[in-house]
């Protein structure tokens, strides 16, 4: 009898996808907050396959906009943040929600609009200048409005013109709310500008009759950086695996991961961490 219920159980437990040896090892993954602009442009599809199959261990991004990504963060819902506002990540360090901001790559800000181009912007080298023409035009403009790290650089770029956006939301100042991909569908579909990141620009099929119109200024520079969440915070926190998930990064092989992604021929990540690829 007691022969038959020994075999009745392992039965169940084939039947429910159990076993009765030693348990598997199920939570072999990080959770990364990381940005649109990342998760969007495909680079975490090319990179992550790579670091798994080095390491085992496999990574759930979450991609929302960078002061989201903090924020989750700051509540220790995730292992490791992956974002683009330095500012704002040396704050997070700064308060103990995380140890220490990494420089991993960068790219830049390119302002778009359409082809038609009301506010007469074209060729015009200076950002600030830009939206100063934006705004005096009252020509239509397609913000994030999310805190992203890229509503944010738009913010400044603003506020060094002495323009009050806010005063101007619902007119000709439009927030979206949302990421980058459906703020330039925004855009595309009521023809106004936006202040995209080039990688996400790049990737975005849906261009209508949008185009770069001012790109290369320094202050349009978009470097992202990552962090450990701060274990002492939050002791779930994984620890080694997000430190061994940030050490591949940062390493040559990370590095010329992130070098050798490009899109139409076009690379949309230049590496910067420290002794990295370039």
């Amino acid at each position: 009898m007691q022969r038959r219920l020994i075999g009745l159980g392992a039965l169940l437990a084939v039947g429910l996808g159990l076993t009765l040896g030693p348990p598997v090892a199920q939570d072999k993954f990080i959770t990364v907050a990381s940005t649109t602009s990342t998760e969007n442009s495909g680079l975490f599809g090319h990179i992550l396959p790579m670091f798994q199959e080095e390491t085992g261990i496999e990574v759930r991004v979450i991609a929302v906009g960078t002061g989201q990504a903090l924020d989750m963060g700051r509540r220790g819902d995730a292992d490791v943040v992956f974002v683009h506002a330095p500012a704002a990540e040396e704050a997070f360090v700064e308060e103990g929600a995380g140890v220490e901001r990494i420089p991993v790559m960068y790219n830049d800000y390119v302002i778009v609009g359409p082809e038609s181009d009301p506010a007469g912007i074209a060729g015009v080298k200076d950002p600030v200048a830009t939206f100063e023409q934006i705004a005096g035009a009252e020509a239509p403009f397609a913000s994030r409005g999310d805190n992203s790290g890229t509503h944010k650089a738009e913010l400044a770029l603003w506020d060094e013109a002495g323009i009050d956006v806010a005063g101007a939301s619902g007119s000709w100042y439009r927030e979206t709310g949302s990421g980058m991909g459906p703020t330039l569908n925004t855009a595309a579909g009521m023809g106004a500008y936006a202040l995209t990141d080039r990688g996400t620009w790049i990737s975005f099929e849906n261009k209508g009759d949008l185009e770069i119109l001012v790109e290369g200024d320094p202050r349009l520079a978009n470097p992202y950086g990552i962090i450990l969440v701060n274990p002492e915070k939050h002791p779930h926190v994984k620890q080694e695996m997000g430190q061994e998930f940030i050490d591949w990064v940062i390493s040559d092989q990370g590095q010329q991961a992130i070098a050798d992604f490009k899109l139409n021929g076009q690379q949309l990540f230049f590496p910067s961490a420290e002794g990295g690829s370039s």
